[in-house]
Protein backbone atom coordinates (compact mmCIF):
# COMPACT_ATOMS: atom_id res chain seq x y z
CA UNK A 1 0.00 0.00 0.00
CA UNK A 2 1.64 3.32 -0.70
CA UNK A 3 0.98 6.90 0.72
CA UNK A 4 -0.30 9.71 -0.80
CA UNK A 5 -1.25 13.36 0.31
CA UNK A 6 -4.91 14.68 -0.57
CA UNK A 7 -5.93 18.39 -0.45
CA UNK A 8 -9.89 19.16 0.86
CA UNK A 9 -11.38 21.55 -1.12
CA UNK A 10 -14.47 23.35 0.15
CA UNK A 11 -17.82 22.90 -1.13
CA UNK A 12 -19.40 25.90 -3.11
CA UNK A 13 -22.52 26.39 -0.63
CA UNK A 14 -24.37 24.29 2.01
CA UNK A 15 -26.36 22.81 -0.47
CA UNK A 16 -24.20 22.17 -3.05
CA UNK A 17 -23.87 18.33 -3.54
CA UNK A 18 -20.09 17.04 -4.04
CA UNK A 19 -19.24 13.93 -4.76
CA UNK A 20 -15.93 12.56 -3.70
CA UNK A 21 -14.01 15.72 -4.87
CA UNK A 22 -13.78 17.05 -1.47
CA UNK A 23 -10.57 14.56 -1.06
CA UNK A 24 -8.64 15.51 -4.06
CA UNK A 25 -5.15 13.71 -4.96
CA UNK A 26 -2.02 16.08 -5.17
CA UNK A 27 -0.56 15.41 -8.51
CA UNK A 28 3.10 14.07 -8.02
CA UNK A 29 4.95 17.39 -8.38
CA UNK A 30 2.88 18.97 -5.45
CA UNK A 31 3.68 16.02 -3.73
CA UNK A 32 7.35 16.40 -4.47
CA UNK A 33 7.23 20.24 -3.64
CA UNK A 34 5.41 19.26 -0.19
CA UNK A 35 8.39 16.93 1.10
CA UNK A 36 10.71 19.37 0.36
CA UNK A 37 9.21 21.91 2.16
CA UNK A 38 8.84 19.46 4.93
CA UNK A 39 12.78 18.66 4.89
CA UNK A 40 13.68 22.24 4.79
CA UNK A 41 12.05 23.00 7.79
CA UNK A 42 13.19 19.85 9.22
CA UNK A 43 16.75 20.36 8.43
CA UNK A 44 16.35 24.67 9.47
CA UNK A 45 15.51 23.57 12.86
CA UNK A 46 17.99 20.62 13.22
CA UNK A 47 20.78 23.49 12.13
CA UNK A 48 19.38 25.48 14.77
CA UNK A 49 19.47 22.71 17.55
CA UNK A 50 23.04 22.25 16.13
CA UNK A 51 24.09 25.99 16.49
CA UNK A 52 22.12 26.40 20.17
CA UNK A 53 24.11 23.24 21.48
CA UNK A 54 27.34 24.42 19.93
CA UNK A 55 26.82 27.76 21.74
CA UNK A 56 26.42 25.92 25.26
CA UNK A 57 29.37 23.59 24.95
CA UNK A 58 31.88 25.45 23.48
CA UNK A 59 33.13 28.96 25.60
CA UNK A 60 34.87 31.95 23.68
CA UNK A 61 38.46 31.12 23.35
CA UNK A 62 41.25 33.04 24.01
CA UNK A 63 43.70 31.08 22.05
CA UNK A 64 43.14 27.66 19.59
CA UNK A 65 45.00 25.18 19.01
CA UNK A 66 45.41 22.68 16.20
CA UNK A 67 46.27 19.15 17.76
CA UNK A 68 48.39 16.75 15.45
CA UNK A 69 45.51 14.00 16.19
CA UNK A 70 42.87 16.21 14.41
CA UNK A 71 41.20 17.60 17.86
CA UNK A 72 40.93 21.60 18.13
CA UNK A 73 42.14 22.68 21.67
CA UNK A 74 40.24 25.98 22.57
CA UNK A 75 42.19 27.65 25.31
CA UNK A 76 39.30 28.53 27.55
CA UNK A 77 39.48 31.61 30.39
CA UNK A 78 39.66 29.30 33.69
CA UNK A 79 36.46 31.28 35.25
CA UNK A 80 34.64 30.72 31.65
CA UNK A 81 34.75 27.04 31.71
CA UNK A 82 31.27 25.19 31.52
CA UNK A 83 30.96 24.12 35.50
CA UNK A 84 30.11 27.44 36.37
CA UNK A 85 26.95 27.23 34.12
CA UNK A 86 25.74 25.04 37.26
CA UNK A 87 23.17 26.57 39.44
CA UNK A 88 25.19 25.19 42.63
CA UNK A 89 28.66 26.72 41.13
CA UNK A 90 27.91 30.12 39.62
CA UNK A 91 29.79 33.00 41.36
CA UNK A 92 32.24 30.47 42.09
CA UNK A 93 35.95 31.07 41.47
CA UNK A 94 37.85 27.85 40.95
CA UNK A 95 40.19 26.61 43.69
CA UNK A 96 43.93 26.32 44.38
CA UNK A 97 44.84 22.46 44.88
CA UNK A 98 44.89 22.00 48.70
CA UNK A 99 48.26 20.34 50.55
CA UNK A 100 48.63 16.78 48.88
CA UNK A 101 47.68 13.65 50.92
CA UNK A 102 50.82 12.78 53.13
CA UNK A 103 53.01 9.42 52.45
CA UNK A 104 51.86 9.92 49.31
CA UNK A 105 55.08 8.64 47.16
CA UNK A 106 54.68 8.53 43.07
CA UNK A 107 54.93 5.70 41.63
CA UNK A 108 56.89 6.72 38.35
CA UNK A 109 55.74 5.81 34.32
CA UNK A 110 57.58 2.82 33.15
CA UNK A 111 57.29 4.94 29.66
CA UNK A 112 56.39 8.53 29.30
CA UNK A 113 53.46 9.66 28.83
CA UNK A 114 52.14 12.35 27.11
CA UNK A 115 48.95 13.76 25.32
CA UNK A 116 49.25 13.60 21.18
CA UNK A 117 48.14 17.55 21.10
CA UNK A 118 51.42 18.36 22.98
CA UNK A 119 53.16 17.34 19.75
CA UNK A 120 51.97 20.69 18.11
CA UNK A 121 54.28 23.01 20.45
CA UNK A 122 51.60 25.37 21.47
CA UNK A 123 50.02 25.89 24.86
CA UNK A 124 47.39 27.56 26.72
CA UNK A 125 48.12 30.66 28.50
CA UNK A 126 48.02 31.28 32.17
CA UNK A 127 44.76 31.96 33.58
CA UNK A 128 43.19 29.22 30.91
CA UNK A 129 42.53 25.49 30.50
CA UNK A 130 42.85 23.50 27.25
CA UNK A 131 38.94 22.30 26.21
CA UNK A 132 38.74 19.57 22.96
CA UNK A 133 36.15 21.82 20.90
CA UNK A 134 32.63 19.83 19.96
CA UNK A 135 32.06 20.32 15.97
CA UNK A 136 29.24 20.39 14.15
CA UNK A 137 30.16 16.53 13.33
CA UNK A 138 30.42 15.40 16.85
CA UNK A 139 26.41 16.63 17.14
CA UNK A 140 25.54 14.29 14.48
CA UNK A 141 27.16 11.21 15.37
CA UNK A 142 25.16 11.61 18.12
CA UNK A 143 22.21 9.25 18.97
CA UNK A 144 20.54 12.62 20.66
CA UNK A 145 22.01 16.19 20.66
CA UNK A 146 20.07 17.72 23.74
CA UNK A 147 22.14 14.55 25.71
CA UNK A 148 25.01 14.82 24.19
CA UNK A 149 27.85 13.80 26.37
CA UNK A 150 25.85 12.01 28.98
CA UNK A 151 26.01 7.86 29.22
CA UNK A 152 24.02 4.80 28.57
CA UNK A 153 24.05 3.65 32.04
CA UNK A 154 21.57 0.38 31.57
CA UNK A 155 23.59 -2.14 33.11
CA UNK A 156 22.14 -5.05 31.06
CA UNK A 157 24.65 -4.07 28.47
CA UNK A 158 27.48 -3.54 30.67
CA UNK A 159 29.85 -6.12 30.70
CA UNK A 160 32.76 -5.62 33.27
CA UNK A 161 36.36 -7.01 34.59
CA UNK A 162 36.61 -5.44 38.51
CA UNK A 163 38.71 -5.17 41.29
CA UNK A 164 37.12 -4.07 43.90
CA UNK A 165 36.37 -3.46 47.51
CA UNK A 166 33.94 -1.81 49.79
CA UNK A 167 33.16 -0.57 53.12
CA UNK A 168 32.94 3.17 54.60
CA UNK A 169 35.45 5.18 54.80
CA UNK A 170 37.05 5.57 50.86
CA UNK A 171 38.64 9.10 50.60
CA UNK A 172 40.31 7.95 47.74
CA UNK A 173 41.50 5.88 45.09
CA UNK A 174 44.95 5.29 42.75
CA UNK A 175 46.25 3.19 40.21
CA UNK A 176 48.80 3.07 37.29
CA UNK A 177 46.43 2.12 34.16
CA UNK A 178 47.61 0.30 31.15
CA UNK A 179 46.88 2.29 27.87
CA UNK A 180 45.52 0.15 24.74
CA UNK A 181 43.41 0.70 22.13
CA UNK A 182 41.26 -2.06 22.06
CA UNK A 183 38.74 -2.15 19.01
CA UNK A 184 35.09 -1.75 18.63
CA UNK A 185 32.73 -3.45 16.84
CA UNK A 186 30.06 -0.40 16.35
CA UNK A 187 30.59 3.11 17.04
CA UNK A 188 27.57 2.93 19.78
CA UNK A 189 29.50 0.97 21.77
CA UNK A 190 33.17 1.68 24.37
CA UNK A 191 36.19 -0.07 25.76
CA UNK A 192 37.24 1.75 29.31
CA UNK A 193 39.83 0.95 31.94
CA UNK A 194 38.61 3.14 34.86
CA UNK A 195 39.03 3.67 38.32
CA UNK A 196 35.91 4.64 40.57
CA UNK A 197 34.82 5.92 43.65
CA UNK A 198 30.90 5.83 44.61
CA UNK A 199 28.15 5.92 47.22
CA UNK A 200 25.79 3.07 48.31
CA UNK A 201 23.23 5.38 46.36
CA UNK A 202 24.80 5.23 43.18
CA UNK A 203 26.80 8.68 43.04
CA UNK A 204 30.29 8.78 41.49
CA UNK A 205 33.00 9.98 40.12
CA UNK A 206 35.17 8.08 37.50
CA UNK A 207 38.56 8.95 36.09
CA UNK A 208 40.02 5.91 33.13
CA UNK A 209 37.77 6.86 33.77
CA UNK A 210 31.24 6.31 34.68
CA UNK A 211 26.77 7.04 37.72
CA UNK A 212 28.52 8.69 40.87
CA UNK A 213 31.81 7.22 39.91
CA UNK A 214 35.09 8.57 38.08
CA UNK A 215 36.56 6.78 34.87
CA UNK A 216 39.63 7.54 32.59
CA UNK A 217 40.76 5.54 29.50
CA UNK A 218 37.84 4.78 27.02
CA UNK A 219 37.54 4.18 23.16
CA UNK A 220 34.64 5.62 21.96
CA UNK A 221 33.90 6.19 18.63
CA UNK A 222 30.28 7.89 18.54
CA UNK A 223 31.77 10.66 21.34
CA UNK A 224 35.09 10.93 19.95
CA UNK A 225 35.01 10.75 15.68
CA UNK A 226 37.42 7.83 16.18
CA UNK A 227 39.21 4.70 18.12
CA UNK A 228 41.98 6.04 20.05
CA UNK A 229 42.14 5.76 23.37
CA UNK A 230 42.08 9.33 25.54
CA UNK A 231 41.86 10.54 28.64
CA UNK A 232 38.40 11.29 30.17
CA UNK A 233 36.33 11.91 33.31
CA UNK A 234 32.71 11.20 34.25
CA UNK A 235 30.28 11.54 36.87
CA UNK A 236 26.89 11.25 38.19
CA UNK A 237 24.91 11.98 41.39
CA UNK A 238 22.49 9.68 40.70
CA UNK A 239 22.82 6.20 39.85
CA UNK A 240 20.17 6.43 37.19
CA UNK A 241 22.28 8.89 35.01
CA UNK A 242 20.53 11.87 35.00
CA UNK A 243 22.88 14.30 36.23
CA UNK A 244 26.43 14.75 35.53
CA UNK A 245 28.74 13.77 32.07
CA UNK A 246 31.67 13.41 29.91
CA UNK A 247 34.19 15.26 30.32
CA UNK A 248 33.38 19.11 30.38
CA UNK A 249 30.45 18.00 28.18
CA UNK A 250 27.86 19.76 31.01
CA UNK A 251 28.56 21.49 34.29
CA UNK A 252 30.33 20.41 37.03
CA UNK A 253 33.83 19.35 37.06
CA UNK A 254 35.94 22.18 37.60
CA UNK A 255 39.53 22.02 36.15
CA UNK A 256 42.44 24.03 36.93
CA UNK A 257 45.66 22.50 35.25
CA UNK A 258 46.39 24.15 32.10
CA UNK A 259 48.40 21.40 30.33
CA UNK A 260 45.96 18.53 30.43
CA UNK A 261 43.21 17.86 27.77
CA UNK A 262 40.42 16.35 29.30
CA UNK A 263 39.39 13.91 26.58
CA UNK A 264 42.53 14.29 24.61
CA UNK A 265 44.54 10.88 22.88
CA UNK A 266 46.88 9.37 24.60
CA UNK A 267 49.60 7.12 23.66
CA UNK A 268 48.94 3.75 23.00
CA UNK A 269 50.60 0.03 24.07
CA UNK A 270 51.45 -2.91 21.46
CA UNK A 271 51.77 -6.38 21.94
CA UNK A 272 54.97 -7.34 22.52
CA UNK A 273 56.12 -3.74 22.28
CA UNK A 274 56.99 -0.89 24.55
CA UNK A 275 54.27 -0.88 27.23
CA UNK A 276 52.84 2.54 28.28
CA UNK A 277 50.47 3.32 32.02
CA UNK A 278 49.42 6.39 33.35
CA UNK A 279 49.10 7.20 36.99
CA UNK A 280 45.63 8.15 38.03
CA UNK A 281 44.42 9.39 41.10
CA UNK A 282 41.33 10.96 42.78
CA UNK A 283 41.52 11.80 46.66
CA UNK A 284 39.46 14.13 48.48
CA UNK A 285 40.22 17.17 50.49
CA UNK A 286 39.89 16.99 54.27
CA UNK A 287 38.67 20.76 54.62
CA UNK A 288 36.08 21.37 52.03
CA UNK A 289 35.53 17.86 50.62
CA UNK A 290 35.85 18.20 47.25
CA UNK A 291 37.20 15.20 45.26
CA UNK A 292 40.21 16.14 43.50
CA UNK A 293 41.88 14.43 40.16
CA UNK A 294 45.72 13.72 39.51
CA UNK A 295 47.55 12.93 36.63
CA UNK A 296 50.52 11.63 35.71
CA UNK A 297 53.44 12.25 38.19
CA UNK A 298 51.24 14.86 40.70
CA UNK A 299 49.54 17.12 37.98
CA UNK A 300 46.26 18.10 39.44
CA UNK A 301 43.88 18.15 36.66
CA UNK A 302 41.00 19.64 38.79
CA UNK A 303 38.28 18.67 40.91
CA UNK A 304 34.69 17.44 41.57
CA UNK A 305 32.88 20.45 43.77
CA UNK A 306 31.54 18.63 46.29
CA UNK A 307 27.99 20.64 46.46
CA UNK A 308 27.12 18.42 43.41
CA UNK A 309 26.80 14.95 45.63
CA UNK A 310 24.50 14.24 48.75
CA UNK A 311 26.36 10.84 50.09
CA UNK A 312 29.80 11.94 48.35
CA UNK A 313 29.83 14.55 50.59
CA UNK A 314 30.99 12.41 53.12
CA UNK A 315 33.52 8.96 51.82
CA UNK A 316 33.44 6.45 49.53
CA UNK A 317 31.99 2.79 50.00
CA UNK A 318 32.44 1.39 46.81
CA UNK A 319 36.27 1.39 45.09
CA UNK A 320 36.70 0.14 41.71
CA UNK A 321 39.78 -0.72 38.98
CA UNK A 322 39.65 -2.63 36.16
CA UNK A 323 37.66 -2.96 32.40
CA UNK A 324 34.16 -2.38 30.74
CA UNK A 325 32.52 -2.84 27.66
CA UNK A 326 29.14 -1.72 26.09
CA UNK A 327 27.42 -5.05 24.27
CA UNK A 328 24.41 -3.58 22.41
CA UNK A 329 24.82 -7.11 20.75
CA UNK A 330 23.43 -5.62 17.37
CA UNK A 331 24.72 -8.64 15.08
CA UNK A 332 22.46 -10.83 17.45
CA UNK A 333 25.11 -11.72 19.23
CA UNK A 334 27.63 -10.99 21.64
CA UNK A 335 30.21 -8.26 20.82
CA UNK A 336 33.27 -8.00 18.89
CA UNK A 337 34.52 -5.48 20.48
CA UNK A 338 37.27 -5.98 22.92
CA UNK A 339 38.67 -5.27 26.28
CA UNK A 340 42.09 -3.76 27.23
CA UNK A 341 44.32 -5.41 24.73
CA UNK A 342 42.08 -7.90 23.29
CA UNK A 343 44.00 -10.97 25.05
CA UNK A 344 42.72 -12.56 28.09
CA UNK A 345 44.65 -11.87 31.64
CA UNK A 346 46.11 -15.59 31.47
CA UNK A 347 49.07 -14.23 28.52
CA UNK A 348 50.51 -11.66 31.12
CA UNK A 349 53.01 -8.78 30.44
CA UNK A 350 53.39 -7.27 27.02
CA UNK A 351 49.94 -9.16 26.00
CA UNK A 352 47.94 -8.73 28.46
CA UNK A 353 46.21 -5.09 29.91
CA UNK A 354 46.92 -4.28 33.38
CA UNK A 355 46.61 -2.37 36.23
CA UNK A 356 49.16 -1.45 38.74
CA UNK A 357 49.89 -0.04 42.39
CA UNK A 358 46.53 0.05 43.42
CA UNK A 359 45.53 1.44 46.40
CA UNK A 360 42.60 3.35 48.33
CA UNK A 361 43.11 5.93 50.82
CA UNK A 362 41.17 5.79 54.46
CA UNK A 363 40.43 8.45 57.20
CA UNK A 364 40.41 12.29 56.76
CA UNK A 365 44.36 12.22 56.89
CA UNK A 366 44.05 10.38 53.58
CA UNK A 367 46.32 7.77 54.54
CA UNK A 368 47.10 5.25 51.72
CA UNK A 369 46.69 1.20 51.83
CA UNK A 370 46.69 -1.59 49.97
CA UNK A 371 43.58 -2.87 49.10
CA UNK A 372 42.10 -4.62 51.78
CA UNK A 373 40.39 -8.09 50.90
CA UNK A 374 39.87 -7.08 47.47
CA UNK A 375 37.11 -9.06 44.91
CA UNK A 376 38.19 -9.74 41.51
CA UNK A 377 35.20 -10.73 39.42
CA UNK A 378 34.46 -10.74 35.55
CA UNK A 379 30.92 -10.81 34.35
CA UNK A 380 31.04 -12.86 31.53
CA UNK A 381 34.53 -15.04 31.79
CA UNK A 382 34.93 -16.82 28.64
CA UNK A 383 34.44 -13.12 26.71
CA UNK A 384 36.88 -11.15 29.43
CA UNK A 385 38.14 -12.60 31.82
CA UNK A 386 40.40 -10.81 35.26
CA UNK A 387 42.97 -12.27 37.43
CA UNK A 388 44.35 -10.10 40.68
CA UNK A 389 47.82 -10.75 42.61
CA UNK A 390 50.36 -9.05 44.65
CA UNK A 391 53.96 -8.44 44.23
CA UNK A 392 56.38 -6.38 45.98
CA UNK A 393 56.98 -4.17 42.85
CA UNK A 394 53.48 -3.67 41.83
CA UNK A 395 51.61 -3.72 45.03
CA UNK A 396 48.20 -4.82 44.31
CA UNK A 397 47.83 -5.30 40.50
CA UNK A 398 45.60 -7.11 38.21
CA UNK A 399 45.20 -8.72 34.10
CA UNK A 400 42.46 -8.39 32.67
CA UNK A 401 40.74 -7.72 29.15
CA UNK A 402 39.49 -10.60 26.49
CA UNK A 403 38.31 -10.71 22.45
CA UNK A 404 34.31 -10.73 22.98
CA UNK A 405 32.92 -12.87 20.83
CA UNK A 406 34.15 -16.18 20.75
CA UNK A 407 33.52 -20.05 20.63
CA UNK A 408 33.18 -19.90 23.90
CA UNK A 409 31.32 -16.69 24.14
CA UNK A 410 28.54 -16.86 21.57
CA UNK A 411 25.94 -14.85 23.19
Amino acid sequence: MGLGLFAFTKPKSKNTKTKMDFCTPITPSSYIFFSLFVWFLLSNHLKQMIATRLQQLNKPAVKTIQSPDGDIIDCVLTHKQPAFDHPLLKGTKPLDPPKRPRADNQIDNMSDIFQLWSLSGESCPEGTIPIRRVTEQDLLRANSISKFGSKLVDGVYREYAYGSVNGDGYTGAKANLNVWSPKTENKDEYSLAKISLSSQSGETVEVVISSSNINFMQVYENLYKDRLSRLFIYWTADKDGKTGCYNLLCSGFIQTNRKIVIGGTLTASAINRNQFDVALKIWKDPFVANWWLEYGSGNVVGYWPSRLFNELKGEAYFAQFGGEVLNLMRSGSHTTTQMGSGNFQSLGYRKSAYIRNMQVSVNVKNTWIDLPDPNYAALRPKCYSIRGAYSKKWGNYLYYGGPGHNDNCPL
